[in-house]
């Protein structure tokens, strides 16, 4: 199947679909939004909790801290890889506990700090850090409308403050202010990110997204529980954290759910693929590929006995063979495998593909019969730590 931006190809072993009927009454768009109310974030009638005159003061600027953890920043941080040829402006990412890494400044930036709850230990961490280093910073903090730290701190701050809608999750709200502010501060346009009231109606790729479902929930239910997301672009990587903590941390329940696992291509073939090959058959695997004609080409001046096959060729052109071979070889020992070629980087495509991504997690929860939206054994871990700091 393909669009203007994506081509995907479905899992090549023939899985019985299961579950389209239950599938296709699950995606009618009405009853979508009615029962996940965060999807609204990814359709073009979205209302904000700010106007994008509120941010023409902090356009001024040219380089800017995003401070968050999780979902509050890991989308952020692929729109920024993704697209980093249109922006102009430089993105500091803080999202783990990183002393050695804040460093002192004389100029100004803008720390863009955001926490749902607004008590996030590691971003209330982080924001200390900062300010303590680099004291010239204007602040603007996205968290709940309610009585948390941040909202304490803005007041001692006098920032700015953007509500964060409190029915879109963290892992859900990279087309909600927590992603569009920083994308519209990079210089890139919202708008073109929602997709939603556009593939909804696209019939190939509802009929695409539902067998890729019905796919994934097959292998499941075989005993694969590895996803192995194989990937061939590294300014993919951090899209492919985000679809990480995505499915980890909505499926992830009851017992239920799959491990995804991101392997670096090709340099994993000279260190995993004997495992992924000849391993234990517990795997199902997710390629991901960018074309880039652009790349350099080798010089044939260098061209020896033995590399001809290398003349007049590009690292794009290599890139692609050996997925292409990969696959092959998948085909042969029958290993399951679906595939994503992205034609074009543009906000058009990574929407596209938040949006795909966001659809398969919540029709997967719909099978696996999990709740998609909380994360219970997080909050386990936070009520320790605190317990242990006291």
């Amino acid at each position: 199947m393909e669009t203007k931006h994506i081509i995907y190809k479905n899992f090549n072993n023939k899985n019985k679909q299961l579950n389209k009927k239950k599938l296709n009454n699950f995606i009618k768009f009405k009853n979508l939004i009615e029962k996940y109310p965060l999807l609204k974030s990814l359709t073009n009638n979205y209302n904000y909790s700010f106007q994008k005159k509120n941010l023409l003061n902090f356009k001024k600027y040219d380089e800017f801290n995003l401070i968050g953890m999780g979902g509050s920043i890991l989308g952020a941080q692929a729109i920024y890889d993704f697209l980093s040829h249109k922006i102009k402006k430089k993105f500091f990412f803080y999202n783990n506990l990183q002393n050695i890494r804040i460093t002192k400044s004389n100029k100004k930036r803008v720390n863009i700090i955001i926490s749902k709850s607004g008590n996030t230990l590691e971003t209330l961490s982080n924001l200390n850090l900062i300010l303590s280093k680099q004291k010239r910073n204007k602040n603007l903090i996205i968290t709940e409308k309610k009585n948390n730290i941040l909202r304490a701190m803005a007041n001692k701050l006098r920032s700015d403050v953007i509500d964060h809608k409190n029915y879109i999750g963290g892992r859900y709200s990279v087309l909600s202010e927590v992603g569009m502010v920083p994308a519209e501060l990079m210089g890139l346009n919202e708008k073109k990110f929602k997709r939603l009231n556009y593939l909804i109606k696209n019939k190939t790729f509802i009929n695409f997204l539902i067998e890729n479902v019905s796919s994934i929930y097959s292998n499941i239910i075989k005993g694969k529980k590895n996803c192995v997301i194989l990937n061939y672009d590294e300014k993919l990587n951090n899209f492919l954290k985000w679809y990480q903590q995505l499915s980890a941390e909505s499926l992830g329940k009851k017992g239920k759910g799959f491990f995804p696992i991101i392997s670096t291509m090709p340099k994993d073939n000279h260190s995993l693929l004997q495992l992924y090959l000849d391993g234990p058959k517990n795997n199902f695997f997710s390629f991901f590929f960018s074309r880039d004609r652009n790349q350099f080409k080798f010089n044939n001046a260098f061209i020896i006995d033995g590399l001809e096959h290398l003349k007049k060729k590009s690292l794009d052109q290599v890139m692609y063979a050996q997925k292409k071979a990969t696959q092959n070889v998948f085909n042969k020992k029958k290993l399951s495998f679906r595939s994503f070629e992205i034609k074009n980087k543009s906000e058009e495509t990574l929407g596209e593909l938040f949006t795909f991504f966001i659809l398969e997690t919540l029709m997967l929860s719909s099978l696996l019969n999990v709740n998609p939206i909380n994360q219970p054994s997080v909050e386990l871990i936070k009520i320790e730590t605190k317990k242990i700091l006291k």
